[in-house]
């Protein structure tokens, strides 16, 4: 019996070569619209669908593979008598080959068209096709991939395809279609958290290793959202790790967090403030600098320059920098180009580059430059465990509340500290204490497991930040601010002995009173903003 292959594919890479192997070997070729066409145009002989189903393509071509011939063609097992014997009694034939690959929804899903322009690509009769022969992959060829047709001609060639090999080919039936069916039911579902969590993810590349050495690991990024990381371009440098890209993920948020002029976003928490009556006295610098190092900042700060902002960045821990990665939320310019060249940095990240900036960034044979071009855009953060997925909203309110709780009022000049040092203070990790002056981070502590050594940390690192002269006045910093509340006075004690005159933290505690007394008994003005910004 005469072989038939089913060839209806919307990418043509390499569906010539295999055509006309196939057409060649003996094989008969049934194809439908625009793949027919092709294949007819390179002098390919084709059968039109049509004719095996003897039912007209119809609905504007929303039917015309969907119809018993073809399905009990692909579904019928070969070693059940019974199934052949229905084909024969059926005047149905086999077929052995299937060569789909489907609508582009992927791509159409971010190309903002309309409700009903994005729907028309939604492939209907394509995916069915490919599972009915991945069913039935012992009996079925099923090609998804055009990396597939070489290895496919050659075994064909030899009149050996191994089942392994056909199994694998089925395989990557689900794979597609499930990813492909993850991002519709993303598109079209309204709701924050469905019944089954939808993800369509594609492998952008395999890592040379984990988190350490002895871990595999690959990147995979969304088909149908691509978020910040798959807007970025590599302009030089070494390939990303692991590490590398989770610590350019949170110093790219962090710097975004202080807005994106040019992407038009603007600062995390921006309505908060302004429905809270305290906008008029927020600070206005918007340049911001973010230094991180193993996946929480080491330095952070605003400026009315980038190298202002990049300067005091650099005071808060010149040493943690080393190794680390700089993120900036303006165009990067030649003057902290220059400054960066004098140190060893994994990648820096901005907007853009000046011509100047990247020619001195670009004698760093391995420094990776990249230059992103979207702020990021995920509603919601994951959590891998053991057999399951922990989904969260990303961490984007930052004032449930602005409630002065003491006798002592912050002072106005107070207040952009504040505000810059609770942005700030939800990229560190728990448990978080950042120590702020001009709208800079001297001093960052976190990731221990009680407040009061994060709190002594960033202080005496914030004493060595300001000697070294990098803020205007010499004079101590006056605010303190923290991720989550104080179970005890003894923040409170330390910040006064150290010159805090204001702290602004969630509160929520059992023991809020004793940091109240304390703060009044000091002369310190507290704030509780409501909100908590745990990161672990």
């Amino acid at each position: 019996m005469k072989k038939r292959a089913l060839i209806s594919v919307f990418n043509k890479d390499g569906i010539l070569e295999l055509a006309s192997f196939l057409s060649g070997a003996g094989w008969e070729i049934l194809s439908t619209g625009g793949t027919s066409k092709h294949l007819q145009g390179n002098s390919i002989p084709v059968t039109d669908v049509t004719e095996v189903t003897g039912f007209p393509e119809c609905l504007d071509g929303r039917v015309k593979t969907l119809h018993p011939a073809v399905h009990a063609g692909l579904l019928a097992r070969r070693d059940v008598p019974s199934h052949m014997e229905t084909l024969k009694k059926l005047n149905l034939s086999t077929i052995d080959l299937v060569c789909v690959n489907l609508y582009p929804f992927f791509e159409k899903v971010q190309a903002g068209l309309s409700l009903e322009e994005t729907v028309e690509f939604i492939d209907i009769g394509g995916p069915t096709m490919l599972r009915s022969a991945a069913k039935n992959y012992r009996d079925v060829i099923v090609l998804t991939d055009p990396v597939d047709y070489a290895e496919t001609i050659a075994g064909l060639k030899a009149n050996s395809i191994a089942v392994e090999f056909k199994k694998r080919l089925a395989g990557k039936v689900f794979d597609l279609t499930s990813a492909y069916d993850a991002a519709i039911a993303r598109y079209l579902l309204d709701e924050e958290y469905p019944e089954y969590w939808p993800l369509s993810l594609k492998k952008a590349q395999s890592l040379r290793y984990g988190e350490n050495g002895h871990q595999s690991a690959a990147l995979y990024v969304n088909t149908d959202k691509p978020g910040a990381l798959g807007n970025m371009e590599q302009l030089h440098g070494k390939e990303l790790g692991y590490n590398n890209i989770r610590d350019l993920d949170l110093a790219w948020k962090a710097a975004c967090a202080f807005g994106l002029a040019d992407a038009g976003t603007a600062p995390i928490g921006e309505d908060d403030i302004t429905a809270l009556g305290i906008s008029n006295t927020v600070g206005k610098k918007q340049i911001c600098c973010v230094a991180v190092k193993h996946n929480t900042p080491c330095g952070i700060a605003l400026g009315d320059t980038l190298l202002e902002a990049y300067e005091k960045t650099f005071a808060c821990d010149p040493v943690s920098i080393f190794g680390g990665i700089v993120a900036s939320n303006v165009k990067l310019d030649a003057a902290v180009a220059k400054q960066l060249g004098e140190l060893f940095l994994e990648i820096v990240i901005a907007p853009d580059f000046d011509d100047d900036a990247l020619e001195i960034l670009k004698k760093k044979k391995n420094l990776r430059i990249m230059k992103a071009k979207k702020a990021p855009r995920e509603v919601h953060e994951y959590t891998a465990v053991d057999g399951g997925l922990l989904v969260q909203q990303g961490d984007r309110k930052l004032f449930e509340k602005w409630e002065v709780v003491t006798k002592t009022q912050p002072e106005a000049a107070d207040i952009p500290d504040m505000i810059f040092g609770m942005r700030a203070v939800t990229f560190v990790k728990s448990n978080a204490i950042l120590i702020v002056k001009d709208e800079a981070a001297t001093g960052i502590g976190g990731g221990q497991v009680n407040r009061i050594w994060p709190t002594e940390q960033s202080l005496e690192r914030s004493k060595k930040a300001v000697a070294d002269g990098k803020f205007a006045d010499g004079k101590p910093p006056r605010v303190l601010a923290s991720d989550a509340f104080f179970p005890f006075a003894d923040v409170v004690e330390a910040a006064a002995a150290a010159g805090i005159r204001a702290i602004v933290q969630p509160g929520g505690s059992v023991n809020d009173k004793l940091s109240i007394e304390a703060c009044d008994k000091y002369g310190i003005a507290m704030v509780f903003t409501g909100t908590r910004h745990f990161k672990h």
